[in-house]
């Protein structure tokens, strides 16, 4: 009877620990319910082997984690200071063995870490085109302060706040910036965030897999106006996008040099403005502004 009692409550630790990450997925479960958290919800090709590498690593990362986490809460239960029956054994000393497995367990979880990610940073390169059926799409981003200035120069329209694009067509955003501090662009459903600065043109490759309105923000503090520097990423169908396009070349507001300089004014929480056509060379324009400070950069050259 002694030993069964001694035996259950070496395990009574165990259990506890079990029964409270049980408690926690299910919490979390509960809370996530019905929730669109974009990092967990990909709608683009990018996005979603973004999301498989998470998942990868995160399993990973919890096959050492779990059993550590174990190890931690029955050596604490253990050696208690109310069980009288722990030996104490400050000076006790171990091999070999038992220092090369506490290396060993981490290093190959490193390398294998190493061996999933190291392929896919280049595969998921952002500046790296998408290969699709399509060809692709050209959008030029100008960040502001604090807004987000599309401009579509195939189909010579421009946007504040809002950039519509068609489903299963490759997307390649230009991203620069004026008169501003440097800008996170993201769209976290579609992908990861790159930089846009002043001078530089940053490429980023995306590819929508699903219809709907997605989010899309400056993903670092870039000043007072931060929290409202966010836009509206719809995608649509290929008819609704080249139908959306005609209504906004029917809209009369056109984005000139004047009104361009009226843009770059400071201005928080702006809404959505579409401009019918947009001034010829408006985005080179804006990047020779910075030749004269530092040499101008795109980075696909």
């Amino acid at each position: 009877m002694a030993k069964r009692t001694k035996k259950s409550s070496s395990l009574r630790p165990i259990v506890l620990v079990v029964l409270g990450l049980c408690s926690l997925a299910g919490l979390v479960s509960l809370l996530l319910r019905d929730t669109d958290v974009a990092l967990v919800n990909p709608k683009g090709y990018v996005a979603t082997e973004q999301y498989k590498l998470l998942v990868t690593v995160t399993v990973l990362l919890l096959e050492i984690a779990v059993p550590t986490l174990l190890l931690f809460y029955f050596v604490a239960w253990k050696y208690r200071e109310s069980n009288h029956n722990a030996t104490y054994a400050p000076d006790i000393t171990h091999g070999k063995l038992f220092s090369a497995y506490l290396w060993i367990i981490p290093s190959i979880t490193a390398l294998l870490i190493a061996i999933v990610l190291w392929p896919a940073t280049h595969q998921l390169q952002p500046q790296k085109p998408i290969y699709a059926n399509t060809d692709p799409m050209v959008i030029q981003v100008v960040a502001m302060r604090w807004k987000w200035l599309f401009i579509y120069p195939e189909q010579n329209i421009a946007t504040v706040n809002f950039v519509q694009v068609p489903i299963d067509t490759p997307l390649e955003f230009q991203l620069s910036a004026d008169e501003t501090p440097m800008s996170s662009f993201w769209i976290p459903h579609l992908g990861g965030q790159l930089y846009a600065m002043t001078g530089h043109v940053n490429r980023l490759n995306l590819i929508a897999s699903e219809t709907g309105d997605f989010t899309g923000s400056s993903a670092e503090i870039n000043g007072p106006g931060f929290a409202g520097m966010r836009f509206t990423t719809r995608v649509s169908t290929a008819n609704d996008f080249y139908q959306w396009v005609n209504t906004v070349k029917s809209s009369g507001e056109t984005l000139d040099a004047k009104e361009y300089q009226e843009l770059l004014e400071p201005s928080e929480y702006n809404e959505p403005v579409l401009y019918s056509r947009s001034e010829e060379d408006l985005y080179g324009n804006m990047l020779m502004k910075y030749t004269g400070s530092h040499d101008h950069h795109t980075e696909s050259e």
